[in-house]
């Protein structure tokens, strides 16, 4: 059974940083592709960031230059570091993991609230 646990989300002032995790368990980490996506009230759920199994990243051209998505193999986990956030960040922001039957995975979710 996988699971996708987040972790790491919270409310930061603007300008200010985050890492979220996700730690992902009951599958072959590494050979799966990774993203982070995000839900903001009354908005669709849109992909921020991805890695692929071979360690290729993409963000969206919103978050280029702030956030970057990494993963650790060896600890079954992905991160998405977020610097100089806006208030335009806030949103729930879900790990999505897809495997190579295209599949798709999610975590329950880790709000992001950027606000003074």
């Amino acid at each position: 059974q996988v699971q996708l646990v987040e972790s790491g989300g919270g409310l930061v002032q603007p300008g200010g940083s985050l890492r979220l995790s996700c730690a992902a368990s009951g599958i072959i980490f590494s050979i799966n592709h990774m993203a982070w996506y995000r839900q903001a009230p009354g908005k669709e759920r849109e992909l921020v960031a991805l890695i692929t199994r071979s360690g290729t990243t993409n963000c969206i051209h919103s978050v280029k230059g702030r956030f970057t998505i990494s993963r650790d193999n060896a600890k079954n986990t992905v991160y998405l570091q977020m610097n100089s956030l806006k208030p335009e960040d806030t949103a729930v922001y879900y790990c999505n993991l897809r495997d190579p039957y295209s599949k798709d995975y999610w975590g329950q979710g880790t709000q992001v609230t950027v606000s003074s």
